[in-house]
């Protein structure tokens, strides 16, 4: 069998106008995934990443820690999280500019809570088919893309063989939706436990997939010098 190791990335810059931007803390978890996969296997077939910056960024960090020069990479687009302001856009009109969220957010007693509390809603309408994202895009046709690219590098991870993906909280989710036949409704069970950093692991036989495990954080815990690494935004 091969196995893919689903990566998310480090935290963002969630109370910056720039979110996609790995926080301080982002770097130093995508750094302690690479040096806890540098230490328990060889170096993957391929890293694959989406074309988002805290994607690329993570990936970059993780790699140089685990000390896997020469790795091929690969960017597919596929790979690329929705947009969350895109939803917030069509839910929250009066906070479709991303400035004005920013501005929001600090301002909030809580502003992480209240980024999840607002994020809840809009990310139930979506789901729902009340809200939709870019372009039109619906969370079946979302859950399609990631899919494509996870087959993508399936294709290319054979017997023995493993691949790292460093992606988001959403395609992670959808992926796990399918290999586990979970309803649209039940979505949110996958996506809001997500930790960055955490690792999710799938198997592969030629074209199937099963899920191995699903968001550990026992190197992130583990880590003997760095403490506080648990985040999810």
């Amino acid at each position: 069998m091969g196995r893919i190791l689903l990566v998310r990335h480090g935290q963002a810059s969630l109370l910056e106008d720039d979110y996609d931007r790995l926080s301080l803390l982002g770097r130093v978890q995508a750094e302690t995934v690479g040096r806890w996969l540098g230490a328990r296997m060889l170096a993957p077939r391929i890293i694959a990443t989406g074309t988002l910056k805290r994607q690329v960024d993570s990936a970059t960090a993780c790699t140089k820690a685990a000390g896997w020069d020469g790795v091929p990479s690969l960017v597919d687009a596929g790979f690329d999280e929705y947009g969350y302001h895109d939803l917030f856009a069509q839910a929250y009109p009066h906070l479709a500019d991303p400035a004005v969220l920013s501005a929001h957010l600090r301002a909030s007693e809580h502003p992480r809570l209240e980024f999840h509390s607002l994020f809840e809603r809009a990310f139930d309408g979506w789901l729902r088919g009340s809200v939709q994202g870019r372009d039109g895009l619906t969370w079946p046709v979302f859950r399609e893309r990631c899919l494509g690219a996870l087959q993508r590098v399936a294709e290319d991870c054979g017997a023995g063989e493993r691949a790292v993906v460093v992606t988001s909280g959403g395609p992670i989710a959808a992926v796990c939706q399918a290999l586990l036949g979970v309803p649209d409704e039940r979505v949110p069970m996958l996506h809001t436990p997500l930790f960055n950093g955490s690792i999710t692991q799938l198997l592969t036989r030629g074209r199937d997939m099963a899920l191995s495990f699903f968001n550990s954080v026992s190197h992130l815990e583990a880590d003997p010098v760095q403490t506080g690494l648990l985040t999810h935004r």
